[in-house]
């Protein structure tokens, strides 16, 4: 059956919307490895030594930091992902689009944004600095900011 056909509208997706697809795939492949990684202790002591449990507040192992980062950063960039690229109508979600006036994944990835931009910033107050923090830092900015964008906004409207 053709997208016509299910009612769905096929539309030009702006870069700035395919850029924001690709951050969040990125976002969403790393974050689910890097967080098996830390939930089973792949890597070993040599990539997350237990040392730097100490400068974390109410977390003993490496079992919590994972979980967020494979439930949170992981499946939610994915799941964003979905919602960027097919826009489906979740009904749970109306409520959502109503108040903001658009699709769900609009504020999703803004939020997701947010939250990945304060997590860098605990790693970066907690252990020793990576390459990948400003990087990691630089992708949760840009999912933060590009939904902002008009051509984004256009597409995502409701």
């Amino acid at each position: 059956m053709t997208l016509a056909a299910r009612g769905v509208v096929a539309t030009h997706r702006p870069f700035p919307v395919v850029f924001i697809m690709s951050l969040l795939a990125v976002l969403g492949i790393g974050a689910i490895g890097g967080g098996l990684a830390m939930i089973f202790g792949v890597g070993g002591e040599s990539m997350m030594p237990d040392e730097y449990l100490e400068a974390l507040p109410l977390v003993d192992n490496w079992v919590v930091p994972g979980l967020v980062l494979l439930i949170v950063f992981g499946f939610g960039s994915l799941i964003l992902l979905y919602g960027v690229w097919r826009r489906p109508r979740w009904s749970w979600l109306g409520w959502l689009e109503r108040a903001t006036g658009h699709h769900w994944s609009w504020f999703g990835t803004i939020l997701l944004g947010v939250g990945h931009m304060i997590w860098i910033t605990l790693e970066l107050v907690s252990i020793p600095l990576s390459i990948l923090m400003p990087i990691f830092g630089a992708v949760g900015l840009a999912l933060a900011l590009l939904p902002f964008l008009t051509s984004v906004k256009e597409y995502l409207a409701t």
